[in-house]
């Protein structure tokens, strides 16, 4: 069995300037996300999770890493498909260790093969790279994200990732300012890229500004697509009840992690 971390939206998401790259800075969640696990020879069979990828994706995926494409396979994740938390890449990433491949470029690439775009779930710290998520690349070292905690849920319908979508605000003075930013100036700059995110492309009632005003965050981020929203707080200092205030505001699925700081 392999358990691959999904991730519960993004720090920053956008465009590398008019007419560049889609770039983002991943924000990880290590506790929730997809376990995979070969149960069985024979033919390839998928159990467990067949709407979070298909035999055909998994068969695409196999053959790109130059797997056999058989054996059977459970495929179980934490949270929904198209919420935003990186599921379907983390299936992808799952299935491709079980199948003893590990090497994080081949991964990378034969995600992208499959689905058109990906998070960067297959690198060992995924949240310390700018990445172009149409490409499967690394475009940049960025560095470690402080430690902090984050309560996150989920706000809206689910919405699968379109691969020639392309349509976010320009971030490239975000991605500038990131690496030298303490924790209160990225979740500043998180706060940026999802604000300029809802304005584009909606949605115009997005709670999160306000929650995190109203329960002392440093910031907020979201899902770039898809419905995980986020509260980012100092260590220590979330308050008493803001899991029950961010269900009370339509928020679904409330958890709090720990994320960031140095391995």
């Amino acid at each position: 069995m392999r358990f691959v971390a999904g991730h519960f939206g993004e720090w920053l998401q956008g465009c590398l300037g008019p007419g560049g790259p889609v770039v983002l800075v991943t924000l990880v969640c290590p506790v929730r996300g997809v376990r995979v696990t070969r149960i069985g020879d024979g033919p390839l069979h998928l159990a467990g999770a067949p709407a979070l990828i298909n035999q055909a994706q998994a068969a695409r995926l196999l053959s790109e890493i130059g797997a056999a494409a058989t054996g059977q396979f459970s495929i179980a994740p934490d949270l929904p498909p198209g919420g935003g938390a990186g599921m379907s890449t983390a299936a992808l990433v799952g299935l491709a260790r079980v199948a003893g491949v590990d090497d994080c470029a081949d991964v990378a690439r034969a995600c992208i093969a499959v689905e058109g775009a990906s998070d960067p779930l297959m690198w060992p710290a995924p949240d310390r790279l700018l990445w172009a998520s149409r490409r499967g690349a690394v475009l940049q070292q960025m560095g470690p994200v402080p430690a902090c905690e984050i309560v996150g849920g989920f706000w809206g319908p689910p919405e699968r990732t379109d691969p020639q979508d392309a349509a976010f605000a320009d971030i490239a003075d975000l991605v500038a300012a990131w690496p030298q930013a303490d924790l209160t100036g990225k979740a500043a700059l998180a706060s940026q890229s999802a604000q300029r995110c809802s304005a584009l492309r909606g949605p115009a009632d997005d709670p999160m500004p306000g929650l995190a005003r109203r329960l002392g965050a440093l910031g907020h981020a979201r899902a770039h697509t898809g419905p995980a929203r986020a509260l980012i707080f100092a260590p220590g200092t979330v308050p008493k009840g803001a899991e029950e205030t961010m269900q009370a505001s339509g928020l679904t699925e409330v958890l709090r992690f720990a994320t960031g700081g140095t391995p």
